[in-house]
């Protein structure tokens, strides 16, 4: 029995994640190990052993796991948890926007839409802790974190903030990593678990 990586399907680039993780399991060899599969109940977060919380609208995905009843299933989560765009928004301990009930998995202060609006989204190669070589970051309408509490490594920084962390076994990033052919930061979350 492989690892079980859940997607949180409400809203976003869902199918996108999917796409990449399963990629990702097909290149390191365990794809018949492992499994991506929707979360859209708390039952399905339950048989997880990750979750990924995808780029989209933070404010109707905040307002969705509501609805769902998601938010102490995911605060409660004993997996790991990989983060895009709006799924860092929603870890976050503190955002100055009451439309979003942040998680508070993550001891950090986010910015969301920090950059602008969708015509001020923006492609750049970036450096990424843990990485040889830079990685090409596509930011659209994304966040970034302005300030890092207890337990959190920086693992990326841009002149704007802060556009990557990490926790534990949580990873979150302010840029799509799903919307390159670029598997490495799905390979080195992945890497991360007992798979």
């Amino acid at each position: 029995m492989g690892v079980k990586i859940g997607i949180l399907a409400l809203q976003g680039d869902v199918s996108e994640h999917f796409s990449a993780f399963r990629k990702s399991l097909l290149s390191r060899g365990d794809s018949g190990k492992g499994e991506v599969l929707p979360v859209r109940k708390k039952e399905d977060l339950s048989v997880c052993d990750a979750l990924v919380i995808p780029g989209g609208e933070s404010t109707t995905i905040s307002r969705l796991i509501d609805e769902h009843n998601l938010d102490r299933a995911i605060t409660d989560f004993d997996g790991a948890i990989f983060a895009t765009c709006a799924g860092m928004v929603l870890l976050c301990s503190k955002i100055r926007d009451p439309r979003i009930h942040p998680l508070g998995i993550m001891e950090m202060v986010v910015e969301r839409n920090a950059f602008g609006r969708q015509k001020e989204s923006f492609e750049a190669d970036i450096e990424v802790k843990g990485l040889a070589d830079p990685f090409h970051a596509v930011f659209i309408r994304a966040p970034v974190v302005t300030e890092v509490g207890r337990g959190i490594e920086i693992l990326a920084s841009i002149p704007e903030g802060v556009v990557g962390v990490r926790k534990d076994r949580h990873i979150a990033f302010s840029f799509h990593p799903e919307l390159t052919s670029d598997l490495r930061l799905h390979d080195l979350f992945l890497g991360r678990l007992e798979c």
